[in-house]
C-alpha cells in the first residue's frame, strides 16, 4: 500500500495526471472553436494560452511543488515557465503546420501526435529550467 502511495504522489505521475488535463483543455478547447469556424492556427494559439495558465499554476503547486510566494522568485518562474512554453508553442505550430500542409495529415490527428512530443519537453523545460530545486 506504501508503495501505490508513493507512486501516485511521485512528480513524475502527478506531471502526467496534470498534463493529461492540460492537454484535455488544449484539445477541448481547440475543437470547440474550431467548430466555431475559427481558423487552426487561431483555434490553436488560443487553445495554448487556456491550457498554459492551467498548467502553471498546477505544475508550481502540485507537481514540483514550488511553495515560494515571493515576488522575485515567481516573477523568475513565471518567466521561465512563459519563455519555455512560447518556445514548445512554436515547436507545436510549425509542427502542426507541416503536419498539416506538408504531409497532408487530418489536423486532429495531427495535434494528437504534436502534443506527445510538446508534453515530454514540458516537463524537461519545466523540471530543470523553470521549477528547479
Amino acid at each position: 500500500m506504501k508503495k501505490i502511495i508513493l507512486i501516485l504522489n511521485s512528480e513524475g505521475i502527478k506531471y502526467i495526471i496534470f498534463g493529461v488535463l492540460t492537454t484535455l483543455i488544449n484539445i477541448i478547447s481547440y475543437l470547440f472553436l474550431n467548430k466555431l469556424g475559427i481558423q487552426y492556427v487561431i483555434s490553436n494559439t488560443i487553445a495554448f494560452i487556456l491550457s498554459i495558465l492551467f498548467a502553471f499554476i498546477t505544475n508550481k503547486i502540485y507537481v514540483f511543488k514550488s511553495r515560494t510566494w515571493n515576488f522575485k522568485l515567481i516573477t523568475r518562474e513565471i518567466i521561465a515557465f512563459l519563455g519555455s512554453r512560447l518556445a514548445t508553442f512554436i515547436v507545436d505550430t510549425v509542427l502542426l503546420m507541416l503536419l498539416v500542409e506538408i504531409m497532408i495529415m487530418n489536423d486532429f490527428i495531427a495535434k494528437c501526435i504534436v502534443n506527445i512530443i510538446v508534453i515530454i519537453l514540458n516537463y524537461v523545460l519545466s523540471k530543470f529550467i523553470v521549477f528547479k530545486k
